[in-house]
């Protein structure tokens, strides 16, 4: 022991006979105590020196019972003897699992355990009872903090007391014989502590210490059962006596069938030789057959598995324990704890309960503390139904609240049970708790039905029609059933959870007996199919139809100067603030709202849409800026209207017990709750599961310790499935004749008649199944589902009922062919192409794309999955914003910003969409700053020079372009530059044939009406455009350069996105980016003026158009429209500049051309490469 430990302790005073001497500097002592147990180790190794030296029995206590006048040390040593009786499991947080620790705890408990012995005392707890008395005396005002304190402390110390766990080495009592545990509730019950605690219970001052309160309660009946109680001091009814004969007969029975077992097994004569024998038809490890060297006596039992090791199961596979069995306490202490619970009933019960309740709700309380007041509901409410039954005392717990709670906890504890899989144990101890309480409380409204009072009888059909109304009541059973785990849950919660549910479905059968329907609440649950077909008002419209809607609302819009009224400015809301939709997709919905007005021509009410929307979401510039002017208004309403937005697809309703195997993917959109006629036998078919069939019968298997009622209930289970339900194949397994087999070789089988029964039953239905169905033996070896049985009884071959409608041949035929034929052809959707051209016309997409699987025409159902088209309109949630930013600071100082942040982000988007997201989170404040910085060599020395360089002027040129254009054309400059740096290689066109037979040119045709179609009428245009103007530049003398396709417009991003169009470029010889360092698709520089003419001209849809050739085709605009010409003159001054620039560059570049020519080499062709645009 440490020394100063040692001085401290022997400061404290001695014990001499009965009598303690204190010394002087005691209660400075028993403070330097409490201050070393507060520096104490992780080992505990001061609590632990404590108990070796017996401190609380030779000093402690004898401290309080002879010096309990002087309050001061009163309390210190109270305050010491709290902090040295804390369970073990507080100290070290959980048992450990390391050797040392665990060794540690063993300590640590072992001294609990003495210390709760030495508490065993009259004299110490009248000390303490009276103490508490006294301080309960005085009033609430007269009462000051250290005596609140003082009381809390007292009622700590016994529950610490009472918490110690018994020691099962040294207490090897019987039942009826006193333990530690009833030495000290004895002590309690003399001493008058339990008064006190019925009256902290009951007294309305008191009621903050219910809690605790009721944790000494809880411990108090740690080892004892209501049943137990109840019977203390009765005698035996005639009940109880012919169970007890029936289960001594059932044991006298089993012993004299042993006894005539054994009996059996003895030769009729003494022989010294046992003799060895061939048994034929039973092959050994070879290919002869056994040879059996013992008495024949035995054989029956022989295995192959004799003297085999036994195989180790897994620690996380085994059953798991229960918990230790409960005994029975001596008379006395029983007769006591029964008038406890008939007094706290009568007194307590309905008010404690009601505190605990409100400081559970309103979490006022530690950590678990709900599973005292579960255990107190199930152990007063069953002594209350077992000691005449009066419902007034339960009052308080008899509601549809309290189902609700445990049914809440019972859920959150299964969550916790999957999640916090260290602590299981724990968790399953807490669930076991939760369902024993409501099985008790079903107990009680079954107890309730049988009363003699009208009134209770009618608050138990009240209480009824709830718990078999809502859904979550009504199959509680059957989810914790499906959920069961034998390594996690013990097999006594597997108990009452059988017995549970067995209750539960007798009360509603007896509930529907005498009514002609009973109406319940039905779930159901909407879901939305991420592929389903979506109905677009834009783009089933003709393009004629929606110019003309475009043309009437602009002539009313200009009609009224823009100017709306006051009454439809503010009865326009554009977004619900009480929504649970998060205000990003209001957004969305609400440019859903401005173009479904604009569709239905309100252009008003669009245009109000759109003002309100711009003050409620001003970032970003979606709706517009806040000055913005009311041509760019309409301009911005144009756009909306011609937008292809994202709509919420069409909502598919379906039950909760729907197939779950679907081509599609569902997502849960929300539960909708209905009423239908409620079918008792609907309920039952969900029980036949293997999951649920297989638990019931792991509870079979112990079926000889089991109760009768237990049996009973099992029974009754399995008899619904098999007979009421013609379900018995479910049985047909080969474990559970294997268990039918043990029950009729039973010799107590007559005790189990009706297991007997039923089990012969299921063998005489498989014998039947068996003659008509030669794979039934092959059947045994698998667990089954509906649909095996099924097939196992009517035949493999033979159509169940629910099944999708075959096809026919003629079908068949007729799918092949329309496959076939528009394979190859550019449809959007084929399988929707077939579906219309099907002549059954009732068939699903699903149904053909099943088929067609089936058929070998594709390889899977992905292959068939419908585009997902690209919204004009795009949104950033918080999390892609968030990614922005954090990359954002990442890449900041290298020399491609944009371009880093492009590569490493996960929802892929355009450059524009990007730059602009930058600056309206204040990422950036200029276009300017995100581009790609030059890489200068070692030449860059010489542009400091006095006059202006190449570069400087080159970078002045660019500097007075629009950002928009700047960001891409500087880009690809400084790539190009780059590039032109680090290899001084001359530039090589790759010549290639590029010609436009009429064949490719009908088929550009047929693909650009197809896109006028789909809405793609303004990114065509777009195209021919660029062709026009890029042929315009080409020059015969001069060496040409890709030009890309910059695509400054939301609508030809999309378009680039388009399957389609992206077909349509590859087919006009457009290349697609070759490397990470190019974004945009790009005419290759080997496509003549004339080529690039012609293949604008095939853009134009007019058929029977003559060829042009270059001559006689100039930059054509046939596609334009009225509203493309009227652009306004800001874009066409835009143009003028731009070409003014490129001529400019084109200059610059020429003569440093012919710089290069004259410094190098005839062949060399030098120079910057300069795209374009």
């Amino acid at each position: 022991m440490n020394c100063e430990l040692l001085a401290t302790c022997s400061a404290l005073g001695y014990l001499e006979g009965d009598s303690y001497h204190k010394e002087p500097d005691c209660l400075e002592s028993v403070k330097d105590l409490i201050r070393y147990l507060r520096h104490e180790d992780d080992t505990r190794d001061v609590r632990q020196q404590l108990g070796d030296s017996q401190i609380v029995q030779n000093d402690l206590l004898p401290i309080i019972v002879q010096y309990r006048q002087d309050k001061t040390l009163f309390d210190a040593c109270i305050r010491l003897m709290v902090n040295l009786t804390q369970p073990a499991m507080l100290c070290f947080g959980k048992i450990p699992d390391d050797p040392v620790f665990r060794q540690h705890y063993m300590q640590v408990t072992s001294h609990l355990q003495a210390y709760k012995e030495a508490f065993a005392s009259e004299k110490v707890f009248g000390i303490l009872s009276e103490t508490l008395y006294n301080l309960l005396q005085l009033d609430w005002e007269q009462r000051q903090d250290e005596d609140n304190l003082l009381i809390e402390r007292i009622l700590l110390l016994v529950r610490n007391v009472l918490h110690v766990p018994a020691d099962p080495c040294e207490e090897k009592k019987v039942d009826d014989d006193a333990s530690v545990h009833d030495r000290v509730l004895w002590a309690v019950h003399m001493s008058g502590f339990d008064d006190l605690v019925k009256f902290l219970a009951s007294a309305q001052s008191e009621q903050q210490w219910s809690m605790h309160v009721l944790e000494i309660i809880s411990l108090m009946f740690r080892d004892q059962t209501p049943e137990v109680l109840v019977s203390a001091g009765h005698a035996r009814s005639a009940e109880e006596k012919k169970r007890d004969a029936e289960e001594l007969e059932a044991l006298r029975q089993k012993e004299q069938a042993e006894r005539r077992s054994r009996t059996l097994q003895r030769g009729t004569r003494h022989s010294r030789f046992g003799g060895s024998f061939v048994v034929q038809g039973l092959k050994a490890i070879g290919e002869k057959d056994v040879i059996y060297h013992r008495n024949l006596n035995n054989f029956k039992h022989y295995t192959h598995d004799l003297g085999k090791a036994v195989r180790r199961v897994p620690k996380r596979n085994r059953q798991a324990q229960d918990c230790r069995d409960k005994r029975r306490s001596a008379l006395n202490v029983r007769l006591f704890l029964r008038e406890f619970c008939v007094d706290f009933l009568e007194n307590c019960y309905n008010r404690l309960m009601y505190l605990v309740k409100e400081s559970l709700i309103r979490e006022q309380t530690q950590q678990h503390d709900e599973t005292y007041y579960l255990w107190a509901l199930s152990f007063f409410m069953a002594f209350n139904r077992d000691n005449g039954f009066r419902a007034d005392l339960v009052s308080e717990t008899m509601s549809i609240r309290t189902f609700h709670f445990i049914e809440r906890n019972i859920t959150n504890y299964y969550e916790m049970l999957l999640t916090d899989r260290k602590e299981a144990t724990s968790w399953s101890r807490r669930m076991h708790l939760a369902l024993k309480a409501y099985q008790e409380l079903l107990l009680t409204v079954n107890e309730m039905d049988r009363s003699a009072d009208e009134g209770i009888r009618q608050s138990s059909n009240v209480i009824k029609s709830n718990i078999f109304y809502l859904t979550e009541y009504r199959e509680i059973f059957l989810t914790l059933l499906r959920k069961y785990d034998e390594t996690k849950q013990p097999l006594s919660y597997l108990k009452d959870l059988v017995e549970s549910t067995h209750l539960f479905l007798r009360m509603l059968e007896r509930f529907c007996k005498g009514r002609k329907n009973l109406i319940v609440q039905r779930k159901k649950v909407k879901r939305r199919k991420s592929q389903a077909k979506k109905k677009q008002p834009a783009q089933e419209t003709s393009p004629e139809v929606l110019e003309e809607t475009w043309k009437a609302v602009e002539e009313e819009l200009r009609a009224t100067e823009f100017q709306l009224s006051a009454s439809l400015t503010e009865s326009i809301v554009p977004f619900d603030a009480a929504s649970e939709t998060p205000l990003e997709e209001q957004r969305t919905e609400a440019m859903v709202r401005v173009q479904d007005a604009l569709l239905a021509r309100l252009g008003p009410e669009a245009l109000a849409l759109l003002r309100a929307a711009r003050e409620v979401w001003p970032d970003g510039d979606v709706f517009g800026s806040s000055d913005v002017e009311p041509e760019e208004e309409l301009d911005l309403l144009k756009q909306i209207f011609q937008a292809n937005l994202p709509r919420p697809p069409p909502e598919t309703v379906a039950e909760d017990d729907d197939e779950g195997a679907e081509l599609e993917e569902e997502e849960l959109e929300s539960v909708q709750l209905s009423e239908k006629e409620f079918n008792i036998l609907d309920l039952i078919k969900r029980f036949a599961n293997p999951g649920i069939v297989r638990s019931y019968l792991l509870l079979l298997k112990s079926y000889s310790t089991n109760t009768p009622h237990t049996n009973h209930c099992v029974a009754r289970m399995l008899h619904r499935l098999a007979v009421d339900l013609k379900m018995d194949a479910l049985l047909f397994q080969l474990s559970v004749f294997h268990l039918f087999n043990k029950i009729l070789s039973d010799p107590a089988a007559d005790a189990y008649k009706e297991l007997v029964t039923f089990a012969k039953f299921v063998l005489k239905r498989f014998f039947a199944v068996a003659a008509q169905n030669n794979k039934a033996y092959v059947e045994l070896l698998f667990w089954k589902n509906v649909g095996a049985v099924h097939e196992m009884t009517e035949g493999y071959t033979k159509d169940g009922c629910g099944k999708k409608p075959s096809w026919t041949e003629e079908e068949e035929e007729e799918l092949r062919r329309l496959y076939m034929e528009h394979l190859d052809s550019e449809v959007p959707d084929i399988v929707e192409t077939v579906i219309q051209l099907l002549s059954n016309s009732n068939r699903t997409r699903r149904q053909v794309v099943t088929q067609l699987v089936h058929m070998g025409l594709v390889d899977s159902a992905k292959e068939l999955k419908k585009q997902k088209k690209g919204t004009r309109i795009v949104l950033w949630t918080e999390e892609q914003e968030l990614e922005l930013q954090m990359l954002f600071e990442e890449f900041k100082d290298s020399d491609d910003v944009l371009g880093s942040i492009m590569k490493k982000l996960t929802a892929k988007r355009s450059r524009a969409r990007v730059v602009d997201k930058l600056l309206s989170m204040g990422l950036v404040s200029e276009r300017r700053q995100l581009h790609k910085k030059r890489s200068r060599g070692k030449s860059s020395g010489k542009s400091s020079g006095k006059s202006m360089t190449e570069e400087d002027f080159l970078a002045e040129l660019t500097q007075g372009r629009p950002d928009e254009d700047s960001e891409d054309e500087t880009d690809d400059d400084s790539e190009e530059d780059e590039n032109e740096r680090e290899i001084p290689q001359p530039v090589r066109k790759r010549r290639q044939d590029f010609n436009l037979t009429a064949e490719s040119r009908a088929d550009i045709r047929s693909m650009a009406i197809a896109l006028l179609q789909e809405g793609l009428s303004g990114p065509l245009l777009w195209l021919q455009r660029s062709l026009n103007k890029t042929a315009m530049d080409r020059r015969d003398d001069c060496p040409s350069q890709p030009v890309p396709l910059a695509t400054f417009s939301e609508a030809n991003e999309d378009a680039m996105e388009n399957r389609n169009f992206l077909k349509l470029l590859s087919k006009l010889g457009i290349r697609p980016p070759e490397n990470e360092q190019e974004t945009f698709w790009r005419i290759p520089e080997n496509i003549s003026k004339s080529q690039l003419l012609s293949a604008a001209a095939a853009l134009t849809p007019a058929e029977g158009e003559p060829e042009h050739s270059e001559e006689q085709q100039g930059p054509r605009e046939s596609l334009e429209e009225p509203h493309d010409r009227a652009e306004g003159e800001e874009e066409e001054d835009e143009e003028v500049s731009s070409e003014q620039r490129a001529q400019a560059l084109r200059a610059l570049l020429l003569a440093r051309s012919r710089k290069s020519h004259s410094a190098e080499d005839a062949g060399t062709d030098g120079g910057v490469i300069l795209d374009s645009v």
